[in-house]
């Protein structure tokens, strides 16, 4: 991923908050028949120093997950509020009209090789776990015990659980943080006014220090 030293971000705890905010990750992997790509929820266990490990879940039929090779590095994409920044959010517009478009977003990248496992025990803890991870916000969370444990056990011999170490990890934060203080200020206004509130706030987070 490019990094200018203005975008660069490489706090191991906003990393790391980052990652356990994101919802749905993108893993990468090398195969002997090409790229394959998936998307799944994912957790972060805070071992084994200092990165971590990523935790989730596969279908068995999905073929990344045949793929576990101790020679084949994966790269896990998360990413966070992003959106079109145009010209007219900027005073320099308006002073002297040298201004482009551009695209603001947010993204880390964890490197790691994939591990794949089936052992019953464990796959139901991945799955009580991502399962009380997005429930509880909610009212009346749904736990995984309320369903059927017959249909249950059914539902993990569909799938295969997913671990992988993490060895690297790269972090990008482009929130106009290149801008003069004015069109920062333009850029924040006018996502509001837009309706992106999370990518206004995203833009005030990155750029308060500025």
């Amino acid at each position: 991923m490019y990094v200018p030293a203005h975008f660069k971000e490489d706090r191991l705890d906003v990393l790391h908050e980052f990652i356990r905010g994101s919802g749905l990750a993108t893993l990468v992997s090398m195969t002997a028949d090409g790229m394959i790509a998936s998307h799944a929820p994912l957790m972060l266990a805070p071992d084994p120093a200092p990165y971590g490990t990523l935790i989730g879940h596969l279908a068995k039929a999905n073929p990344h997950a045949r793929v576990a090779d101790p020679g084949v590095q994966t790269l896990v994409i998360f990413q966070g509020p992003e959106g079109y920044i145009t010209p007219s959010y900027y005073a320099a517009k308006r002073e002297h009209g040298k201004v482009v478009p551009t695209w603001n977003y947010s993204a880390v990248h964890a490197y790691g090789t994939l591990e794949v496992f089936d052992d019953p025990v464990r796959l139901l803890d991945v799955v009580t776990r991502l399962t009380v991870r997005n429930e509880t916000p909610r009212a009346q969370p749904w736990a995984v015990s309320d369903a059927p444990a017959d249909f249950v056990q059914g539902m993990l011999r569909g799938i295969v659980g997913i671990a992988l170490p993490i060895v690297r990890l790269d972090g990008k934060v482009k929130m106009s943080q290149n801008r003069p203080a004015t069109d920062i200020s333009g850029v924040v206004e006018g996502l509001r006014q837009d309706g992106r509130d999370d990518l206004a706030d995203a833009v005030v987070g990155a750029t308060s220090g500025a």
